[in-house]
């Protein structure tokens, strides 16, 4: 039987420390690691951490965190100070945004954007910059490099996907007896069409592979950016999101349209509802003429403020 109350079981969950049902008054520490990646000297704190605060292990979490497991409830305090004094911390939990996730796209041979860099934006801005803003429930981001989806960005609150948008020039084309373009396209959204190869937007991924495939450079244009899915989770009740009608080409206006996800859910969500429910009762359509507006943002101080 543990000896910690309900309610500080509570408080220290919001701090990211989640009781270890196996033991009386232990608990699994979850700290943030930004984008998914840390240091070499980051995990040597870390290994120290766990053998001095917990039992010496670590868990790798399904939202690229890490948890240093058993630790003591009188040592919760003493592991916090000492994460901090190397500039790291605890948390990830209760109704707010959480941490991001996000895939190696920065690394990737697929990768079409640097995943790294904008998780990192998107961690200091709104996981650190919206951390005292409560939502109607828990706030999920994902960040894919590439529609592979490798990190399921679709079963996310918000999900974004690198895209190259292939662009076919129709007077380079040479109307070759085998296209290499329709031959290469993996999700074969490339037909011929009089000898020519004409792009089926519906089948297309934008995953840019053809982009290169072509050796008279007939698809060298292109429009890079972000693919971004609102409304998607995965739990209890499954929904994949569903992608914005057109694609994002600036960073800028990428971090603005989470911004403004994140304002819509707490305006029009209620208590204990996931985005995907605000969405299905308000409808997809006005969400995204509010999403891609700049309404909310011009209410955001009076949003915040309720």
């Amino acid at each position: 039987m543990s000896t910690v109350s309900k309610q500080e079981m509570m408080r220290v969950k919001g701090l990211g420390f989640l009781r270890d049902k196996t033991t009386e008054d232990c608990f699994n520490a979850r700290v943030i690691t930004r984008n998914g990646k840390v240091t070499s000297e980051q995990f040597r704190v870390l290994a120290e951490a766990a053998d001095r605060f917990g039992n010496g292990e670590l868990a790798m979490t399904t939202r690229m965190t890490v948890e240093l497991q058993r630790i003591p409830y009188g040592n919760i305090e003493p592991l916090c100070a000492y994460l901090a004094e190397h500039g790291m911390q605890t948390g990830g939990t209760g109704p707010r945004v959480r941490p991001v996730v996000s895939c190696k796209g920065t690394t990737c041979q697929f990768g079409l954007i640097d995943t790294f860099d904008v998780s990192l934006a998107i961690h200091e801005r709104f996981y650190e910059g919206y951390h005292s803003v409560k939502l109607p429930h828990k706030f999920k981001i994902a960040v894919g490099g590439c529609p592979n989806n490798c990190v399921k960005p679709d079963l996310n609150d918000v999900g974004i996907v690198g895209q190259r948008v292939p662009l076919l020039d129709g007077e380079t084309c040479r109307a070759c007896r085998v296209c290499l373009v329709a031959e290469g396209c993996p999700m074969k959204a490339v037909r011929l069409i009089d000898g020519k190869p004409e792009i089926d937007r519906d089948a297309c991924n934008n995953c840019g592979r053809c982009v290169a495939a072509c050796p008279h450079r007939a698809m060298t244009g292109e429009v890079q950016g972000y693919r971004v899915y609102i409304g998607g989770r995965w739990g209890k009740k499954v929904g994949r999101g569903q992608p914005l009608s057109r694609v994002i080409t600036d960073r800028e206006e990428l971090l603005s349209v989470v911004e403004k996800t994140i304002l819509f859910f707490r305006d029009k969500g209620e208590s204990g509802e996931r985005l995907a429910d605000t969405i299905a009762r308000i409808g997809f359509d006005e969400a995204e003429r509010l999403i891609l507006s700049d309404e909310l943002l011009a209410r955001k101080q009076d949003i915040l403020a309720d």
